[in-house]
């Protein structure tokens, strides 16, 4: 885990945030030229990625909302949350019950800066600075501790963060790490970019892991990505590009091009 002091010479501005390129792509101003540049370099190679963003997005708003609706889940822990933008985990969950809890984790300085300054007068949501690998010290955090009872269900989420993480880490131990900590009822969410045509995946590992400093996994395939729901009870559609995942109307937008997608779904604990 990161300190969690913050000043501006926290960040370096000249390498590109995950955090942040995906804050320019939703439309935000949280991010610097070195971002943009990133992005719009991406953008040369993978088309869609813009769109894709947005997708993605929506379908994080659309699982948070149904797991608190038809689910009744109260507490939640965003893993690898990035910058605050519209509609966030804690907006939709709150609007659902004013009660529910989120803590919201990221290893972006910026992103505790600006998370705090946005809910500084929300005393059932909290930011905290961690490497999302570290299972131990985002549950033991107080502020974890402070606001999330694991003793009742918790969706922990991993929205768009798995290929952040390399092999050798081993992305599917961290998600069985969790699953492990949490009680039946509880619920997991996870999707990751993948793509079947190597060439992509290979140029958008190789220029991100470049570009971000080595902040960065890989793209995988869809075979990969299941294997971290093995054990778990995949809620209908089951794991799909995450557009079409129970979409609000059959006029919702969906993916329009396969370069690569944002693939996953989400599971009970039983």
């Amino acid at each position: 885990m990161q300190s969690e002091s913050w000043s501006p010479d926290a960040i370096d501005t000249k390498v590109p945030s995950v955090a942040r390129m995906y804050d320019f792509f939703l439309g935000g101003d949280d991010n610097y030229q070195s971002d943009r540049d990133a992005c719009e370099q991406l953008l040369k190679q993978v088309p869609s990625t813009k769109v894709l963003a947005v997708n993605n997005r929506r379908f994080l708003q659309r699982v948070v909302r149904t797991l608190a609706e038809d689910y009744g889940i109260r507490q939640f822990v965003d893993h690898g949350s990035g910058l605050p933008t519209q509609n966030n985990v804690h907006q939709v969950a709150q609007s659902v019950d004013p009660q529910s809890r989120v803590v919201y984790v990221d290893n972006d300085p910026i992103v505790l800066a600006h998370g705090r300054a946005l809910l500084e007068e929300n005393d059932r949501t909290a930011v905290i600075q961690a490497d999302m690998r570290d299972t131990d010290g985002i549950f033991g955090h107080e502020e974890t501790t402070r606001l999330i009872d694991f003793s009742k269900p918790v969706a922990a989420l991993f929205v768009s963060v798995m290929h952040c993480i390399p092999d050798e880490d081993d992305p599917a131990a961290l998600v069985r790490r969790v699953a492990e900590r949490l009680v039946p009822g509880s619920f997991l969410v996870v999707c990751q970019l993948v793509s079947d045509r190597p060439e992509i995946r290979k140029f958008v590992t190789d220029f991100m892991a470049e570009a971000t400093g080595g902040h960065w996994g890989r793209v995988r395939e869809e075979h990969e990505v299941t294997e971290y729901f093995n054990g778990l009870q995949i809620l209908e559609p089951g794991l799909v590009e995450v557009s079409t995942w129970r979409p609000d109307s059959d006029l919702a937008p969906v993916q329009q091009t396969d370069e690569w997608i944002e693939w996953g779904g989400v599971a009970r604990l039983v």
